[in-house]
């Protein structure tokens, strides 16, 4: 069974994910604010971490909060081991559909969708790695394919060795969240030049998965 609801604002515990879905389910907005606001970062990263040829990141962000709003309204307690697992699945879920619409309706290969993630290297913002890549193609779920520890190290030095460090700024900023307006302006170049420069990225990424036989 749901947990009740306080009846009174001040009581309501602000620290508790489960206590702020009901709320929430029942139109208190300061607990879907709280949520919105708890889970920003892990949507817009997630929603970030796809490419798709043809397609744009501010959608999957959308769709990644239309699959947090999915996970706050659908969520049982006693059918989930805890919210914040519920939410990542609901919000990956929900990327992974619009993506796979997106194939058909634009007639892109599944085996033409991309993801990329990162995890910093320390706590300076300048060092940084690439640190997954999920191509798809041999496996009929792309999320289900991983790439091996073996062809993360060669892609890393792959990057590390092929990227300008035009590129690379380029995709690090744009990794962090940032608009191509904001990323022009940290670079020094216009919308264009960071628009060909990841798109320069993605071939080089491209090419070096075939060199290899994993796309």
């Amino acid at each position: 069974m749901e947990r009740s609801i306080p009846a009174e604002y001040p009581l309501v515990d602000w620290d508790d994910e489960e206590q702020l879905v009901v709320l929430a389910k029942n139109g208190n907005h300061e607990a879907a604010r709280r949520l919105l606001s708890r889970y920003h970062q892990f949507v817009r990263i997630k929603a970030i971490s796809y490419f798709l040829a043809g397609g744009e990141s501010d959608d999957l962000i959308q769709e990644g909060y239309i699959g947090l709003y999915k996970a706050i309204r659908d969520y049982q307690p006693e059918r989930a081991a805890s919210f914040r697992s519920f939410a990542e699945l609901c919000v990956t879920r929900q990327i992974i559909t619009a993506i796979k619409t997106a194939s058909r309706q634009k007639h892109f290969p599944l085996n033409s969708y991309v993801s990329f993630s990162y995890c910093p290297a320390g706590t300076d913002a300048e060092n940084w790695t690439l640190a997954d890549l999920i191509p798809a193609g041999r496996s009929a779920d792309p999320v289900t394919q991983v790439i091996s520890s073996e062809e993360l190290g060669s892609l890393t030095g792959c990057l590390t060795t092929l990227l300008s460090p035009l590129e690379s700024k380029v995709l690090r900023h744009y990794l962090e969240g940032m608009s191509y307006e904001s990323i022009a302006a940290r670079v020094g170049h216009d919308t264009k030049t960071v628009d060909n420069a990841l798109q320069r990225v993605k071939r080089k990424v491209t090419m070096h998965l075939e060199s290899r036989r994993v796309v």
